[in-house]
């Protein structure tokens, strides 16, 4: 009953090899709408992903040695090679997607639910993951605005998905659906099957709240 990953992902994905030159990769994030594609091996494993931040960091540390003549002291230009500013600033140099790229990328499996992606997403601080095989080759992306799609279902999608988790059918229970809002109406035949119908309601990928309302 739970969504995955697969359910909702992008299979028709932009990605680049590693080869691809800055420039060739603003023009695809500029065509595609996006703001990061992954970047492949020769044999479709992910290695990494370039990002519009990546590539920012081209321009950043240009202008700060490079803008109106300046060239920072000798001490200065070491401390930058050290730690994540020199991992910026070695991407300041960088002129193709693989020198560019943060790497390894942060990626998620098909099956993978879309609380687990969702988290992964939140806890790495990015806005989408691609999505691999068991053999790490690239079968998609997913992206938050992917993951609310769970919340957009109709209800009378919904109340066919709960009806069947909770079998309300042969229950005798009545089930309506408001705004995600599932509300179960009365008695049911044994004493624990309200707070199980309840659970399994809630569990349901796009239900909003759950109540059992006894005339």
């Amino acid at each position: 009953m739970k969504s995955t990953v697969r359910d909702v992902m992008t299979t028709d994905v932009a990605a680049v090899d590693q080869q691809v030159s800055f420039h060739a990769v603003a023009e695809l994030l500029i065509e595609k709408g996006v703001s990061a594609v992954p970047v492949l091996d020769d044999d479709g494993h992910v290695v990494g992903v370039v990002s519009e931040t990546d590539l920012l960091a081209k321009e950043e540390f240009k202008g700060c040695y490079y803008g109106d003549d300046y060239r920072p002291p000798l001490r200065s230009r070491i401390r930058h090679s050290a730690g994540s500013e020199g991992n910026r600033h070695r991407k300041s140099l960088g002129e193709t997607a693989g020198e560019l790229m943060t790497s390894p990328a942060h990626v998620t499996l098909p099956d993978a639910s879309i609380v687990t992606a969702a988290r992964h997403m939140d806890r790495q601080g990015v806005k989408r993951l691609p999505v691999v095989d068991a053999n790490g080759r690239l079968i998609g992306i997913v992206s938050r605005h992917d993951l609310i799609k769970v919340f957009l279902r109709s209800d009378q999608h919904l109340l066919a998905l709960v009806k069947e988790a909770v079998r309300a059918d042969e229950l005798g229970i009545s089930v309506t659906v408001s705004g995600g809002a599932v509300t179960f109406r009365g008695a049911f035949p044994e004493r624990s099957q309200p707070s199980m119908a309840l659970h399994l309601a809630g569990s349901v990928d796009g239900v909003v709240s759950v109540r059992h309302c006894i005339p």
